[in-house]
């Protein structure tokens, strides 16, 4: 008994580290190539807060603005342009579906904050249970995901978490908090897709550099 429970024990082990390094790998080649792709899943909303705004409709913002603000990013390329903050020598493919769902079931009662705290309360876990809890609808390979975690009127800042992930089980591969600076925009969606654009600026400049050697590419 001993002997087939030592089996299992070595055979489990090997499954795990196999599992792993297929994940290292999948990261790895992403940075090592240019040419590899990887599917953009776009904004995830529903941990977000709006921080200081007492004129903030809830509503509006659930229903209407957030995925207004998905659908800037991938119709104005040019403008927030994925090719270039993540390197690609091609287009980088996209698939709304999934967030956009996500945002529109999001508990508006939940959106506003008086608390600057909220602005940076959220940890690595918390972006790894949320992929956890995400429906890929089938979809497998590697993911782009951006979460929304706080939109701050007094840091006049966007604070957001890009996460590569492993559609396949749903484990995150790499994260990292970025807060972007809000500039001159009118309206909810136009003022906070500056922090957006900025968000992807700094991926392009620095970000992409740091995340391309933590993958050991």
């Amino acid at each position: 008994m001993k002997k087939q429970s030592n089996i299992r024990w070595a055979a489990l082990s090997l499954i795990l580290l196999f599992s792993f390094t297929v994940q290292a790998q999948s990261l790895k080649e992403y940075f090592s190539n240019e040419g590899t792709n990887a599917l953009f899943l776009g904004i995830d909303f529903t941990l977000n807060k709006v921080i200081d705004d007492a004129n903030a409709n809830v509503t509006d913002i659930r229903d209407r603005q957030y995925n207004g603000l998905n659908d800037l990013v991938v119709n104005e390329p040019k403008k927030y342009d994925l090719k270039e903050a993540f390197h690609r020598s091609s287009d980088v493919d996209h698939d709304l579906g999934i967030m956009n769902d996500r945002n529109v079931k999001s508990n508006a009662d939940a959106i506003k904050s008086t608390s600057t705290s909220d602005f940076h309360r959220l940890k690595e876990a918390d972006i790894q249970s949320l992929v956890s809890g995400i429906d890929f609808k089938g979809k497998k390979g590697l993911g782009i995901l951006m979460v929304s975690e706080a939109m701050g009127k007094g840091e006049k800042a966007i604070a957001m978490w890009v996460a590569f992930v492993d559609m396949n089980n749903k484990k995150v591969l790499l994260t990292d908090r970025i807060e972007g600076k809000v500039g001159m925009g009118f309206g909810f969606r136009n003022y906070w897709a500056t922090g957006i654009k900025n968000v992807l600026d700094q991926i392009k400049k620095s970000k992409y550099k740091e995340w391309k050697a933590k993958a050991g590419a």
